[in-house]
């Protein structure tokens, strides 16, 4: 029995001993836990405030805009106009004599440089009858712009300047853009240079706006104001996906609704003004129209066009292109502009009740 006492007094006073090693050993590794209840750390100078995101979280397209903005530039144009004086009173009851008085006619918009070179795209409709232009980079220097070529059809036009070294933009596709998609418009609206708004697209190919004969606009709901017309409609990476054009009357009451040429069109056109000076289309003279009920009509043709030799007439539905049904009567007259002068497509319509098939040689689309 004292044996078995002993073993047992001898196991204690080990577990004993064993657990006051161990204590030390925690104690001198971790001195903290018996100071009583933990105290909460001290927040880092860097760290955020209270109820704030990390900026990891943050929704940003800073990055997109520093990368697309730098090619954006301000367009500043004057034209000398000449305007009659109203007649005075005293005037109209004598010998009058019509007086005439001119002034200078300030305009703003914007452009987007597009290579090394200078090359700016704007609109048209930015530059038209402008007797000088000039336009400032987002980096503030300045510089005049002389007009390589224009296109009235889509409203563009391609100016060039001579500074190095310059800011070019990035091209995206339109093409793959879809409804719902985040879009930046850079430009210089109202005169406050290199403003950023943004958006989402709202629409992809608007026709028939009354806008410019060829038409396949970007809707964006992003906020375009006078002055943004000829700037730059981004996606989320800072890509150039559009120029921005017109906006829907605000005083008939609509709000939020833009419009921008897709750039896929842009390239087109910048590729053959530069080429050329001008843009080359085919066209076989046609009046194409809209249906109610779905379909195109031939409403008219041209006097002695490729189209009314070919022995198309007025009234004829147009079912083919090329083997492709027109989508509208602007998918039919792009996909005939698509076409080299000198070409032949041929047309499958309905007359009377009778479908036909005939060829028709095309010709340059008239500039006017």
């Amino acid at each position: 029995m004292l044996d078995s006492l002993g073993r047992g007094l001898t196991f204690i006073f080990g577990s004993v001993i064993g657990g006051l090693a161990l204590a030390f050993l925690i104690v001198a590794l971790r001195p903290d836990l018996i100071r009583g209840a933990a105290q909460p750390a001290p927040l880092l100078a860097s760290a955020p405030p209270a109820g704030t995101l990390p900026a990891a979280a943050r929704v940003t397209y800073a990055a997109a805009v520093e990368r697309a903005a730098p090619a954006v530039v301000n367009v500043y144009t004057a034209r000398l106009v000449t305007e009659r004086v109203t007649p005075s009173l005293g005037e109209l009851f004598g010998d009058f004599v019509p007086r005439y008085r001119q002034r200078i006619e300030r305009t703003l918009g914007s452009g987007v440089i597009v290579d090394e070179a200078g090359h700016i795209v704007t609109n048209h409709h930015v530059i038209a009858n402008a007797a000088t232009i000039r336009v400032q980079l987002k980096d503030g220097r300045e510089a005049d712009a002389r007009i390589v070529g224009r296109d009235p059809d889509t409203d563009l036009a391609v100016l060039k300047i001579d500074l190095t070294p310059l800011p070019v933009a990035v091209f995206g596709r339109s093409d793959q853009l879809k409804v719902g998609d985040v879009v930046l418009a850079i430009g210089n609206p109202l005169g406050l240079s290199q403003t950023v708004t943004h958006g989402i697209v709202s629409a992809t190919s608007r026709q028939q706006l009354g806008i410019a004969p060829l038409e396949d606009f970007i809707q964006t709901d992003a906020p375009i104001n006078f002055g943004n017309s000829g700037g730059a409609l981004v996606d989320s990476s800072g890509a150039l996906v559009g120029i921005n054009t017109a906006i829907v009357a605000k005083n008939l009451g609509v709000e939020g609704i833009g419009f921008a040429i897709p750039v896929n069109m842009v390239r087109g056109v910048l590729s053959d003004i530069i080429a050329n000076g001008r843009v080359v289309r085919g066209w076989i003279g046609i009046v194409p129209e809209d249906l109610s009920e779905g379909g195109v009509v031939i409403a008219n043709l041209y006097v002695g066009s490729p189209g009314q030799r070919s022995g198309l007439q007025p009234g004829d539905l147009l079912l083919a292109i090329d083997g492709v049904a027109p989508s509208g009567a602007q998918d039919a007259l792009g996909h005939i502009a698509s076409h080299k002068p000198g070409s032949t497509i041929v047309l499958r319509g309905v007359r009377a009740g009778h479908e036909f098939e005939l060829r028709a040689q095309v010709g340059e689309r008239p500039r006017g």
